[in-house]
């Protein structure tokens, strides 16, 4: 087998990029980073990190990174540039300055690694001041659209399902029905997924504006069926979350009922393999989107390839949950 040619033709003549991650962390960033940062080096761009998101960038807080920068990171959860939610850059001023700080420095484009809100961000900076802006899908909840996953959606999954095999061996022991609620403010990814693979009696979601009581018949069933326990998964958006699924539960069958909310945990610790490698081609292919002349985009994975968003479309546009294994969850839950 040859050698593939890494080189790629820089049509937009970019000389320096810059590189940040904002709002909430997702196992996999410091990959994405890594990934930046050496496919700039090899492409022979320079690339700055910015650190404590667009915050820091509004004050200055930029770096150059190299490769040894980069090093041994692709294996650590959270982000090395740091992140931090910032309520200068919701203003005109706070985005002029973050955009003086990147000519002063020569940045020809920025790669933002965030969600919705990192991408508002990056999105107006664009429109205000001509910079040319890339986001990377980096969050847990997977709720993006224009990519089938985001990067940090396996290893939260990955979490929570354990966290859940845990708690079923003691609800099992002590006969006890254990509401967890898992992350996910808009979406019910997470939920579904781990509710399916956790064997879950039922899991409450966003997108399903069942009512809450409808839980007291499945549980009444689960028990009539000779089920010492049960495991309701709940998204932390449904409404009420787990607390009022679990006091419904408590009315309405008066059995023992307990509540786990696992919370952050689920941005947490070391990134699964899917996000290792969900964060090295996304970061290369960022890269490769400036160098392309492409702004204002996100750069995504769907179906195995690379595919390029606008970036106001991956909140416009509402991803939808797995309707197909919605379905499955309840079939199985017998």
């Amino acid at each position: 087998m040859t050698q593939p040619d890494i080189a790629h033709p820089n049509l937009a003549g970019i000389k320096r990029v810059a590189v940040l991650t904002s709002g909430g962390d997702a196992p996999g960033m410091n990959a994405a980073i890594r990934a930046v940062v050496r496919t700039g080096a090899q492409q022979g761009i320079e690339v700055v990190g910015v650190r404590r998101g667009f915050s820091g960038l509004h004050r200055g807080e930029l770096q150059r990174l190299g490769p040894r920068d980069v090093a041994n990171t692709i294996q650590r959860g959270g982000t090395i540039l740091l992140t931090a939610r910032s309520h200068t850059w919701r203003t005109p001023e706070g985005r002029a300055k973050g955009a003086a700080v990147l000519r002063e420095w020569g940045v020809d484009g920025l790669i933002v690694i965030g969600g919705d809100g990192s991408f508002h961000g990056g999105h107006f900076l664009q429109e205000e001041h001509g910079i040319p802006v890339i986001g990377v899908p980096g969050t847990i909840d997977n709720d993006l659209y224009g990519t089938d996953h985001t990067i940090g959606y396996f290893t939260a999954v990955e979490t929570a399902l354990s966290a859940v095999d845990k708690l079923r061996d003691t609800g099992a022991s002590h006969e006890r029905i254990f509401v967890i609620e898992v992350m996910g403010r808009h979406a019910g990814h997470i939920a579904l997924d781990v509710a399916v693979a956790g064997g879950a009696e039922e899991v409450f979601i966003p997108e399903d504006k069942k009512p809450i009581g409808d839980v007291v018949a499945i549980v009444k069933d689960s028990v009539a069926k000779g089920k010492r326990g049960s495991i309701i998964i709940v998204a932390e958006g449904y409404q009420g979350g787990a607390e009022a699924v679990a006091e419904a539960i408590q009315e309405g069958t008066g059995l023992e009922t307990r509540v786990s909310i696992l919370g952050h945990i689920q941005r947490g610790g070391t990134p699964v393999s899917s996000d290792r490698i969900l964060a090295s081609r996304l970061g290369e292919a960022a890269v490769y989107a400036l160098m392309d002349g492409k702004k204002g985009v996100m750069v995504g994975r769907t179906a195995g390839g690379i595919t390029y968003t606008p970036l106001h479309e991956t909140w416009e546009k509402r991803k939808d949950v797995s309707r197909d294994l919605y379905r499955c969850a309840k079939m199985l839950s017998i």
